[in-house]
């Protein structure tokens, strides 16, 4: 007899235990709609807004200068000069080309051929979109004899090197 009654007792225990089911209806979509939070939710450090009166936040401390836009210009138009060569033995073409890239681009650009690069020169100099709220990025338009490629410069910091993340083909 003691059996039976283990196994009741064990029973009654997890029944106990488990989670009751719910009962009640699900709130309707107005219902939901018309809920509100008792306090503001926010994911940023010390509970502040994520974005205090709508505004882009500050580039922290990255303001763009014209010693930052020239330098910007210098890598897009080298790297640039280094990517046009389809002449070039890949190997070679892919090391030259390495010194102006951010490490993923380093990655994606390592199996590209040279000899399908339809550009063999730049033809004149870099332009730069700049946008002013964003320090750590810009896009250059680079002329080539096949068209205007778009390069991507990334940077990490003020001090940081820009680094060629995209060279993007003229789309027509």
């Amino acid at each position: 007899m003691k059996k039976p009654v283990t196994l009741i007792g064990v029973a009654l225990l997890c029944v106990s235990c488990a989670p009751a089911g719910n009962t009640t209806a699900a709130p309707s979509a107005s219902a939901a709609a018309r809920s509100t939070s008792s306090a503001p939710v926010s994911l940023s450090a010390n509970s502040g807004p994520q974005a205090p009166g709508g505004t882009i936040p500050a580039t922290i401390g990255i303001t763009w200068d014209q010693a930052s836009k020239d330098e910007a210009m210098d890598v897009a138009e080298n790297a640039m000069t280094d990517f046009a060569r389809p002449t070039v033995e890949d190997k070679q073409w892919a090391n030259d080309l390495a010194r102006w890239l951010t490490p993923q681009a380093t990655a994606d650009y390592s199996a590209v051929d040279p000899a399908n690069i339809p550009a063999s020169r730049v033809t004149g100099p870099a332009t730069l979109s700049v946008d002013e709220a964003n320090g750590f990025g810009v896009l250059a338009a680079v002329p080539t004899n096949a068209g205007t490629y778009t390069v991507q410069l990334l940077r990490t910091g003020k001090d940081a090197p820009w680094k060629v993340n995209r060279l993007t083909p003229p789309s027509s």
